[in-house]
């Protein structure tokens, strides 16, 4: 099984792909500031492949690049970092402030 994950900024979502077929999404709202989490969805068909994970990974390195601290809302996005200390430095809650 091959995941391709696309950021869809028409609709505000990575989109995880299997074989061109949608097998979930990971909602963002993005400022120039901040970005914040608040929905992901792995199809039925789909769940319990690791989809949420790599959609949680690719939102999150996208924040990194961006160089944006993350408000997760997301209860999956939210338990899948505690369980990945790597990404933990990204929360809005430990950066002391918002970049200008």
């Amino acid at each position: 099984m091959t995941v391709t994950v696309n950021d869809n900024t028409d609709h505000n979502r990575f989109e995880a792909r299997v074989d061109g077929a949608l097998a979930g999404f990971a909602e963002y709202i993005r400022s120039d500031r901040l970005v914040v989490y608040p929905h992901t969805e792995v199809e039925p068909a789909f769940e319990g492949q690791g989809i949420g994970g790599t959609l949680a990974r690719a939102a999150l390195d996208d924040a990194r690049e961006r160089g944006l601290p993350v408000l997760v809302t997301c209860p999956f996005i939210k338990t899948w970092m505690l369980r990945h200390p790597e990404y933990t430095d990204l929360a809005y809650e430990n950066q002391s402030r918002v970049k200008d």
